[in-house]
């Protein structure tokens, strides 16, 4: 059997959001008794909340949401890369050494551990490095923050670079675990009609 990492973070009441944004709630409509066969369950959240798919739609009006996106740029070859402590932006500078043969798919770790408390100064893409991993072929970036922009950003420069070139992206990834080094990443997004975003089910697996 290949070694499965689980890169996502457990969804909970706990789960960090940015400021504003619909926390995690879940409510139980039935509950299993005498009188019900099941447990049955209904929740309420952003569709940001721990590890997600942004869609196009989040940050251009008219543009794919969720469940109209391509599937193939989440499924694939991957390669983790480490930037740990990079600062508050990801610079080419900090992924050039692991450039050479790159695959379509590259996830970041930023932090030595993620967080488990909204934390506003985490580490996000540089617009010109979104830029040149295109240039290599690239076709979905992640990272373990909540965004490739940073908390405090207007514009959005990332996310509008992502717009232009077509490619997708992966946000509060977990990768404490995972080695810098090429594996198969596995993240659908739920096929959400209108959604800006979904939340995946991120793994990756050794080649």
């Amino acid at each position: 059997m290949k070694r499965i990492w689980d890169i996502s973070p457990q969804v909970s009441e706990q789960s960090p959001i940015f400021p504003g944004d619909e926390p995690f709630r879940l409510k139980w409509t039935a509950r299993l008794s005498a009188d019900c066969p099941v447990n049955l369950s209904a929740i309420t959240m952003s569709p940001h909340v721990g590890a997600h798919a942004d869609a196009p739609l989040h940050y251009a009006n008219g543009a794919a949401s969720s469940a109209e996106v391509e599937l193939q740029a989440y499924l694939g070859p991957c390669r983790v890369i480490h930037a740990i402590n990079c600062g508050p932006l990801i610079q080419i500078e900090h992924l050039r050494h692991a450039a050479a043969l790159m695959p379509a798919r590259v996830l970041v770790r930023c932090c030595q551990s993620a967080d488990t408390e909204w934390n506003p100064d985490f580490s996000a893409f540089a617009p010109d490095t979104v830029d040149w991993l295109a240039g290599l072929g690239v076709k979905l970036i992640g990272l373990d923050t909540p965004s490739v922009d940073p908390a405090s950003s207007k514009l959005l420069a990332s996310h509008q670079q992502l717009l232009r070139l077509n490619l997708r992206v992966l946000e509060n990834l977990v990768l404490d675990e995972v080695a810098e080094g090429d594996y198969e990443l596995i993240a659908l997004p739920l096929k959400l009609a209108g959604a800006c975003a979904s939340p995946v089910r991120a793994i990756l697996r050794e080649l």
